[in-house]
């Protein structure tokens, strides 16, 4: 997989994106596919005993008494009134506490699922683009005063417990001991100065790194090891080996799209029948077949109201 200063590639999605936006899922989802499937990034639950586990959004619904369903909003199943902004972790009546899934990335090993179900359904796996949010905070270099990463350790990286809180983390920082004079440096990212400084694959209100490859390389089981935006200025500090999920993927015959919004806890395919179909009937995944023009907002889920 190479990074592509050809961007154009992309136009043919801009022209299926909802511009100025509607409120439905295609502001960020292209238009005109034969039907959509919705993968619902995985919660997590904690218990009495100080065990964490992976919840599923139909758990998490069964926990609070909610339904879930194809248009559901995490914050209505865990009955958080739309006011409040404690959604992220709630206790649920059996005393189990509940933390939201992760928004704009799905999981390695759900990359790995999803690629290898779409790879068999496109006659070019091997040939295709994939599309990755600037905005990630260590992907690009940029010009500045300070240290664009401090690195630091909380708690024992050796405790299986810490593992779901990812308690290593990597944080981009300003550096409060700057000179206001002193002359802007680069700082590095992840990935090189001649990509940081490439063109974008301009979508409305985002713009994303664009690189080529064919999806049939994310079904890896290790994908994140084989990829150029693998995280490796971490991992020279101790992080094990990680990589940003990607935030569109197509093929050359442009037989599906994948989409993961930065701000959405789900991730939305396009496709044909026979594609969705696979995908809500794989039992690694939770996902289900969404309409197209649905809306994905915090008020959408008129169902738990």
């Amino acid at each position: 997989m190479e990074w592509t200063a050809d961007v154009s590639a992309g136009d043919w999605l801009r022209e299926r994106i909802d511009d100025p936006w509607s409120g439905t899922m295609h502001d960020v989802v292209p238009r005109g596919f034969p039907a959509y499937a919705r993968i619902f990034h995985p919660g997590h639950t904690t218990d009495a005993d100080d065990v964490t586990r992976t919840a599923t959004w139909a758990q998490t619904a069964a926990a609070f008494g909610t339904e879930f369903h194809a248009g559901a909003q995490w914050g209505r199943l865990v009955r958080t009134p739309s006011d409040a902004n404690a959604w992220q972790q709630v206790t649920a009546p059996d005393g189990r506490v509940f933390d939201a899934p992760a928004e704009g990335t799905l999981e390695s090993d759900l990359v790995a699922v999803v690629a290898g179900i779409l790879a068999s359904h496109t006659s070019t796996p091997d040939a295709g683009y994939v599309a990755l949010w600037e905005g990630d905070g260590a992907l690009l270099g940029h010009l500045g005063d300070g240290p664009s990463r401090v690195f630091f350790q909380i708690g024992d990286p050796e405790d299986p417990a810490l593992s779901h809180h990812n308690e290593m983390l990597a944080h981009a920082v300003k550096d409060p001991f700057n000179n206001v004079f002193r002359k802007p440096t680069w700082q590095e990212g992840i990935l090189s100065r001649e990509i940081s400084e490439g063109p974008r694959l301009e979508l409305p209100g985002r713009g994303h790194v664009l690189f080529r490859g064919g999806v049939a390389e994310l079904a890896d089981p290790d994908w994140v090891l084989r990829v150029p935006w693998r995280d490796r200025p971490a991992e020279a500090h101790g992080f094990d080996p990680a990589a940003q999920s990607p935030s569109l993927i197509w093929p050359d015959d442009r037989a599906w799209v994948l989409v993961t919004e930065v701000d959405h806890d789900s991730t939305i395919v396009g496709g044909s029948s026979e594609l969705i179909g696979a995908l809500v009937t794989d039992e690694r995944l939770e996902a289900l077949p969404i309409s197209e023009g649905a809306e994905l907002t915090w008020d959408s889920d008129e169902v738990n109201r």
